[in-house]
Formats: structure tokens, sequence, C-alpha cells
């Protein structure tokens, strides 16, 4: 079954796949060891390669949810899955949402500013003064009446991007620019309208250094006038999920996994989130060649980067009974940063004050003692609601996962403990075209595959390790923040898991 006609190259990938059972009866029962030897970091490699070129062979070099490379991109995994005989039931998941895409400028006194498109953005060309709005812009206070029939200059923080558009519209300004609040540029979603706050302006982002600077500007005296001009195509499109659920195993009783198969506009998205989709599908493929207790999904998201919809729209599709049937879910969302920590979701709340629901604990405590038994300290990272857990953790499933960071920055602490670069961002090509195999650290990300492979193996053989199970309960996470998605802060200032 396929929806759309592949990028060629992915069938070629198929044929490495000589291990396909074709009859899953009589295989051994899975074993963490044997399952993480079977993992290969050229394997990770080759397959980041393939989602690569899938967004190269397209003009827009990227994988956008319902653009072409995407498209690719769903197709392969579901041939790829569908290739290991009946070990796996595959399925598509399809959906309507709303596309986004485009393309922004915007200069201030004729000097480029680098802006990127913030999507679902309108478009416009706007010639204007450029007006501050005081704190962060999140409350309709913040505009002030000169702002009217302005561009609005906002700095990030503390509410989601739509907010502030909505409210710069609600001010009557023409457009608005968001301005980081931690170094580098910005992009970012405002998330699908419409919003009763106002209508979206013409919205586009730009640097902390830049942001500050037009500030500096204009609080000394001067008029900046700024040219800001937004293309925005917004359409309803199909996009689709994949999801392979072993045949073997417990049917009421799932582990389920998941990463997402979308990019950005800016780039092909090979760490956010390739990395996670291939680790899980390389332990999918290995998967196949051993039985299992315990039913084992796994899931591949779409439009997670429009604002988490993929696994939004399957939860919000699931009865009580099938939500009952999901023991776990476990999220693997950029696991191959550069300036890697090993950050583990706080699922007891020790760390950030938000825990998950009952069984997050003990699937922090499995993957934190499994990191630490291979010589891996660990860094707690937050439930922050900005990657797809958010869903399962709010529908009262039991949450856990990895996250190796994205724009934040690496403390001292961390350096000790990881390597790498103090001062500078987990993942400096976050959200850029710089997000490609070649930034991807492939020492994390082979570690954190075998992970995965561990909580596989665990939750394969038995969940006797989480609480029994009970009604499902819903537990709500923090409010979503469309694009402040730093997809989770991780911190040793807070608690460390050291060796």
């Amino acid at each position: 079954m396929r929806f759309i006609q592949c990028i060629s190259g992915a069938a070629a990938a198929l044929a490495t796949i000589a291990h396909a059972q074709s009859d899953p009866a009589g295989l051994p029962l899975v074993q963490s060891n044997k399952l993480r030897r079977t993992l290969l970091r050229s394997s990770l490699k080759a397959g980041g390669q393939i989602l690569q070129d899938f967004a190269y062979a397209t003009p827009e070099r990227n994988r956008l949810a319902g653009g072409p490379a995407h498209n690719a991109t769903v197709n392969y995994l579901y041939d790829t899955l569908a290739a290991l005989g009946d070990y796996y039931d595959v399925q598509f998941e399809p959906f309507v949402f709303l596309y986004s895409a485009g393309n922004a400028s915007f200069a201030a006194n004729g000097v480029d500013q680098s802006a990127s498109l913030m999507t679902y953005s309108p478009g416009g060309d706007v010639t204007e003064e450029l007006v501050p709005v005081a704190n962060f812009g999140c409350e309709a206070s913040d505009y002030p009446s000169t702002a009217a029939g302005k561009i609005a200059l906002i700095s990030r923080g503390t509410c989601e991007f739509g907010l502030k558009s909505a409210l710069a519209g609600a001010a009557g300004a023409a457009g608005a620019i968001i301005y980081n609040n931690i170094a580098g540029p910005l992009s970012g979603t405002l998330g699908p309208p419409p919003r009763p706050e106002g209508e979206y302006v013409p919205t586009a982002g730009i640097s902390l250094e830049n942001g500050t600077a037009l500030l500096a500007a204009i609080t000394g005296g001067q008029t900046v006038t700024g040219v800001l001009n937004v293309e925005s195509l917004i359409e309803n499109r199909t996009t689709y999920n994949v999801l392979a659920t072993t045949k073997l195993g417990d049917q009421d009783n799932i582990l389920q996994l998941g990463g997402h198969t979308d990019s950005v506009a800016a780039g092909p998205g090979i760490n956010d989130d390739g990395s996670g989709v291939i680790g899980i599908l390389e332990v999918a493929i290995q998967l196949a060649n051993f039985s299992v207790n315990n039913a084992i999904r796994f899931s591949f998201w779409a439009a997670e980067e429009e604002g988490l919809l993929g696994s939004d729209y399957y939860v919000s599709q699931l009865t009580p009974e099938e939500l009952a049937k999901i023991r776990l879910y476990l999220n693997f969302d950029m696991i191959a940063s550069p300036n890697f920590v090993y950050g583990v979701y706080d699922g007891d709340g020790s760390a950030f004050n938000l825990s998950g629901p009952p069984g997050s604990a003990q699937a922090e405590t499995l993957l934190v003692t499994y990191l630490n038994s291979v010589g891996l300290a660990t860094v707690p990272s937050e439930f922050s609601g900005r990657s797809d857990y958010e869903a399962f953790a709010n529908a009262g499933i039991a949450c856990g996962g990895i996250f190796t960071g994205a724009e934040e920055i690496k403390t001292p602490e961390e350096q000790v403990l990881f390597g790498g670069q103090a001062g500078e961002a987990y993942d400096p090509n976050y959200h850029e075209a710089g997000d490609t195999v070649a930034n991807c650290n492939i020492g994390a990300w082979i570690q954190n595959t075998k992970a995965i492979a561990h909580a596989v193996a665990t939750y394969g053989n038995s969940f006797d390790s989480l609480p029994p199970k009970g009604p499902v309960r819903r537990n709500t996470l923090k409010k979503r923040m469309f694009a402040e998605k730093t997809k989770g802060s991780c911190g040793c200032k807070n608690k460390v898991h050291a060796k």
C-alpha cells in the first residue's frame, strides 16, 4: 500500500534488508544485549542520508509536512517496514492539516536582517516605522497606541509566537518582527489560525543580535524604518502518520514509541528529527528477528513542526479502550545533537516539578540506569509539552524518552559530563539549513539508538517494573507553546544522573 509515488532511491535501500522474516513464529525471545548488538553506526548514517537525499531532490531542500520530500519519507518508512514480511501490521493514518510554506525578508534602514518566516504568517509587504513592544508582548497592554499601522518589534519569551502576532494584529500593527532571546537566528510557527485574540499580521523572526541592536537604536532616539516582505501559501493538505505494530505479543499491553517525520522549511531536518526516526526504524528492523511477550508499536508522526498535529490526531482517534492498552509511550526527538547531552525526560518531576503520568518515573529510571550502566552520565530533560509525547501525557499515558538538546546553551557543568563546548548551543543547526547528516554526532546517535533497543527489549519482555495497570486519567502538561519549541530543557544545575 502506497499513497504517492516516492522519489527514486528508497527502493534500493530496501534491498539491504536481507533478514526479513516471512514467518514470525519460532523466533527467540528478544534480549537487550542481542538486540543492541545488531545496531550499526553505518546503518544510522545511511538512513539519515536517504532522508537528506529526499530533501535535496526538491528545490525547497526540506522535508516540510505535505511536501514531496516528506511524502517520500513517509513512503520509505512504510515500504521498509512492510518489507519485513508478516512481522508487523503496517498502516498509514491519513489526516488533513493546514499546510503553510513561504519565505520572508526584512530590512531595517536598508540593512538586511536575515529574517526567517514564521509559518502560518499571512503574506504581505509592509514598509513602516519599527515600534518596540513592552515586556514580551504577551499582554494587550504591552502594545503602545503608536504600534497602530507600524511594525511591532517584539522579544521572544513567556508566551507562544502566535499570541504575539495576534496581539500585534489586535493593536492595529501592520506587521511584526520577533527577535530571539538567546544567541542565534529565530524561526518557528505561529500555529494554525484563527486565534481569539486577533488576526495574525505578516510576521518574521530575526536573531537576538539584530533585534537588540534595533531596539538600542530606537531607544537611542533613531527612527528605524523596516521593510517586511512575506510570501505565504496556506492551504489544506493531507499527510500521513505511519504505524507499525508487532503481530506477536500481548495486544492489550503495548509499548509505543515514536519520532516525527517532517522538518521545518529551512533545511532537511536530520537531527530534528531524522535521528529519532532512523534510530527507531533500525530498532524495528532488527526486532523482526525476535519474538516479544508484549506488543511493540513503532510510530512515525507527521506535521510535528506544525504544532504536534500527527500525534494529536492519533490520540484523538483512540477509544478509551484503545488508550488503556498503551502501557507506555517513549519519544525520541533529536537524539544526535552535535554538542549533545544525554537528556532523559524528567518522569518523576524531581528536576522541573512537572511529572508525567504514573509509570513515567519508572521509564526515566530505566533509561538512566541503562545509560549509566554503559558509562554515560545523563541530565534530566523537562516535560515542556513541546514534542509528540504531549498528547499521550495529556491522555494519562505514562511517557519517557531521550533528548540531546536544541538551541539552548550547554553549561560548564555539562561540558565536564559530556564534552563539547560550554557556552554554545546543543545544536547550533537547530531549525537551520545545516541540520544535515554531517552535523549529527554519530556517537550520541548510536548510544541513544541502543538505549531505544534496551527499552524495547525490556518492555517487550515484561511491564512488571511499571505500576499495575489501572484506569487512564487525563494529565495536563504545560500549555503547548507552538514554536517556542525548544523541545525541552536540559540542565544539570537541577539534577545529574551521573554514573
